[in-house]
């Protein structure tokens, strides 16, 4: 296959348009840079109405939010907490960080999210908390997942990092369980470049992170700090242009939506393809346009990668399972039937990611199939 002389197409790019722009010179005007200003208590303002919930609680990125919870919820040495094999590794890094012990659970071939029977096969009686990832955003079942899991006291931390605006029965991600972590990275649905958010209706829970994210410090005497903490806050400057992208985000979600639209049409004849879950009473935010690769199809998923790099356009694979990390592999892993995560295994080794950036138009996603038609082939 020759070298494209075309535009590359990235995977993912974020837009920032002249809103942006003019609430961060604001800002930055303002004098207000730091972890103080107005457009940080805006922001969570806004964005815990948008979630649908009665606190939000700005951080500096997506894996302190995760960190940040798991602590808050007094996850330590001695716990178990369930999560998926096929994720980021943020998700079981943050688990490590705290002390505690990561057991991975397989994902479902239907929705590639957490399997139910997987995980209540995972529990035992260290399990403190449960971790489903929302993942490329299509949202877990997580009122499935609550209703087993909070008869044991055992709490649900959803990572909500790739599905800002998803939904399950019209309840968005980061209000389905005890807490929701999102990360503002500048590749996500919506972008403060680096930052996080944390999402809750426990007030108590809610006021537990902001202690933490800010050294420690007693609301109560400035300089006066009771316990060790964290330096986890963001800036105003972030919270500005979080501000500005949340304002746009529906329009987003919309131009997602449509671009996985055009794919489907484009490739609609095309064998051996199967795209990104989509389930009645669920919104699929489609972070990722996402496809997985038949066993019918010759070429591997990482030749299919290199030939579309070949011809000018980004792609990415999926995530490595945990399990198959070097010092993660000693992990428990448990399936909906035996051990081991052979669903996992399977979506990791032959999905792959294509170009889905809101800046894409029609012709963008027409080269990128008919580029990938080209890669199918023997």
């Amino acid at each position: 296959m020759a070298a494209s002389s075309e535009p590359f197409i990235p995977v993912a790019a974020p837009i920032i348009g002249e809103r942006e722009i003019a609430y961060v010179t604001d800002a930055v005007r303002s004098g207000w840079v730091s972890s103080i200003g107005p457009y940080i208590d805006r922001f969570e303002e806004a964005f815990a109405s948008y979630i649908g919930v009665k606190n939000a609680v700005a951080v500096s990125n997506g894996t302190v939010a995760l960190h940040l919870a798991l602590h808050a919820m007094g996850v330590g040495p001695g716990d178990e907490v369930i999560v998926p094999d096929l994720t980021f590794a943020a998700t079981a890094h943050t688990i490590l960080q705290t002390g505690a012990t990561p057991v991975f659970a397989d994902v479902e071939a239907a929705s590639w999210c957490l399997d139910l029977a997987a995980v209540e096969r995972a529990m035992t009686a260290r399990t403190r908390a449960i971790v489903p990832v929302h993942l490329f955003g299509f949202p877990t079942d997580v009122p499935a997942l609550s209703a087993v899991a909070r008869p044991r006291g055992i709490r649900v931390l959803e990572d909500a990092a790739e599905a800002h605006g998803a939904t399950v029965g019209g309840v968005k991600a980061g209000a389905l369980g005890d807490i929701g972590s999102f990360s503002f990275y500048g590749n996500k649905l919506m972008t403060t470049g680096e930052g996080g958010m944390l999402t809750t209706d426990d007030d108590a829970l809610a006021r537990r992170c902001r202690f933490l994210k800010d050294h420690g410090m007693s609301p109560e005497r400035r300089y006066f700090h009771t316990e060790l903490a964290f330096n986890y806050r963001m800036t105003n400057l972030q919270a500005a242009l979080g501000l500005a992208q949340l304002e746009q985000l529906e329009t987003f979600i919309a131009k997602k939506r449509q671009i996985m639209g055009w794919y489907r049409e484009a490739l609609a004849g095309v064998p051996g393809l199967t795209w990104n879950p989509e389930a009645s009473g669920v919104r699929n935010v489609y972070w990722m346009i996402s496809v997985v690769l038949g066993d019918e199809i010759g070429p591997t998923r990482d030749e299919v990668g290199a030939r579309l790099k070949a011809r000018g356009i980004d792609s990415r694979p999926f995530f490595v399972p945990m399990s198959a990390m070097p010092h993660l592999s000693g992990a428990r892993t448990v399936g909906a039937v035996g051990e081991g995560c052979p669903v996992s295994a399977r979506l990791s080794a032959r999905g792959l990611n294509l170009p889905s950036g809101c800046g894409l138009g029609s012709e963008d996603v027409a080269r990128v199939a008919a580029a990938l038609i080209e890669a199918l082939s023997p």
